[in-house]
């Protein structure tokens, strides 16, 4: 799926995102504003994942939402 159409489904990824991803809050989700780089460096971040791991998982996700 387009990320610029995942962004207009955000509300709903966010939710999704906060299941799978356990560590992050929704304040973390909040402050990427739908940013899709900066959501692949919180999870980087907080799980200790590599970029591609990182854009792969998001890729993942994205998916389930469409």
């Amino acid at each position: 799926m387009a990320w610029d159409i995942l962004q207009g489904k955000w509300k709903q990824f966010k939710g999704k995102a906060l299941e799978e991803w356990g560590d992050l809050t929704e304040d973390d989700l909040d402050r990427t504003e739908g940013n899709r780089e900066q959501l692949e460096g919180l999870i980087q971040e907080k799980y200790g994942k590599t970029k591609a791991e990182a854009q792969e998982a998001v890729d993942t996700l994205s998916k389930k939402v469409a």
